[in-house]
């Protein structure tokens, strides 16, 4: 009998930052080599990085941990992007989703989807209506995987000196996985711990946003 895998999520702590940096090179060298330009610029990647320190700092991010201790994957949520989102969107119904990376040693555990509902299930705890992304505008097969998981695109934006802006969202509380759900704390645990609420930053902008084609 195959024994049951062991990964849970937890809060990012700065003790992890050299295992999230490690996440973002491998991710970078792996979409160099599926034809995509997503994270091509190395600028906006250090401005990246240091927003992704700070979503630490803030208890924003969170890391999927593996059985022998290592990150396998980190997923944050941010406040709205303005670049992207209006007031038309009504953007305090939305938990927005940012910078999820799997490592490429977990592909084929599902994590980005089991993450994702995660991320689902506190949208509607906290009584939101969706789960909004904004992704690379040129990484097409980036798109098709948030759409085989219910995500549905809304527009395209294409601010000059953003390279994000494919957006799209799914209906908080929907599961793609509802019987292989992430513990959250620890190994034993499958509670749902607390995470602070969206901040209404109106200003605040992350290019290295919802995914990079890792999550697969």
């Amino acid at each position: 009998m195959k024994s049951a895998r062991t990964e849970y999520l937890r809060p990012a702590a700065a003790g992890d930052v050299p295992a999230l940096l490690a996440l973002r090179a491998e991710a970078e060298e792996w979409l160099r080599t599926k034809g995509t330009d997503q994270w091509s610029d190395p600028e906006t990647g250090e401005r990246a990085i240091s927003k992704w320190r700070a979503s630490i700092d803030e208890g924003r991010a969170w890391v999927v941990i593996g059985e022998r201790g290592e990150v396998l994957a980190t997923v944050s949520r941010g406040p709205v992007d303005r670049d992207f989102w209006t007031d038309a969107d009504r953007p305090e119904s939305a938990l927005y989703l940012y910078k999820l990376i799997v490592a490429r040693e977990a592909s084929g555990r599902q994590l980005g989807t089991r993450i994702i509902d995660w991320m689902s299930r506190l949208a509607a705890l906290e009584g939101r209506d969706w789960v909004r992304i904004d992704t690379w505008r040129t990484n097409t097969g980036l798109h098709a995987y948030y759409e085989r998981l219910g995500f549905q695109h809304v527009r395209t934006e294409s601010p000059a000196h953003r390279r994000s802006g494919w957006l799209a969202q799914r209906r908080a509380g929907e599961l793609a996985m509802p019987d292989n759900l992430l513990p959250v704390g620890h190994r034993d645990s499958a509670a749902v711990l607390e995470v602070p609420h969206q901040r209404a930053d109106a200003g605040a902008k992350d290019d290295l946003t919802s995914g990079n084609g890792t999550a697969p």
